[in-house]
């Protein structure tokens, strides 16, 4: 019990420490002088919705890392990784070197990313699986998004 309480802490941490490096790059001036699509939501709303989506991230990883190894864990957790280092590189790219067209190809990267882990996680839990659903939803917005940005400015 312990150790999956500890564990549990564990996989919550690493979204959210991807969370706090995504907070040091803000969007500033450079940001609020791109020409944006009325759809884009207020800047207040971030916050809070990728808090909500680094938990269930944590929570699905959690689950896929529980019970007995093997590859197929071992998969999931990779590709885990390597989404969370995409989901890192976005911030920085976008907002830290004021590159959308970067951000919007790493996003890209990012979307697949996150597919694969669904489904390497629905080989461990179909509720970990599920609980990567919103994130993939707000990633597909965030793309259509950043890809508008790319074309307006």
């Amino acid at each position: 019990m312990t150790r999956s309480l500890v564990g549990l802490a564990g996989w919550i941490a690493a979204p959210l420490a991807v969370g706090w490096f995504a907070s040091r790059f803000r969007p500033g001036p450079w940001y609020a002088a791109l020409d944006k699509p009325a759809w884009t939501p207020p800047d207040a709303a971030f916050a809070p919705v990728w808090t909500v989506l680094y938990v269930a991230m944590g929570v699905a990883a959690w689950l896929a890392w529980r019970g007995r190894g093997g590859p197929v864990r071992a998969a999931a957790l990779t590709a885990f990784a390597v989404q969370l280092a995409l989901n890192a590189a976005w911030s920085w790219l976008f907002f830290g070197e004021h590159r959308p067209g970067a951000a919007l190809a790493d996003l890209v990267l990012l979307w697949i990313a996150i597919a694969v882990t669904a489904g390497l996680f629905a080989r461990r839990s179909r509720v970990a699986a599920a609980l990567l659903v919103p994130y993939l939803a707000w990633v597909t917005y965030a793309g259509a998004l950043n890809a508008s940005i790319v074309a307006r400015n």
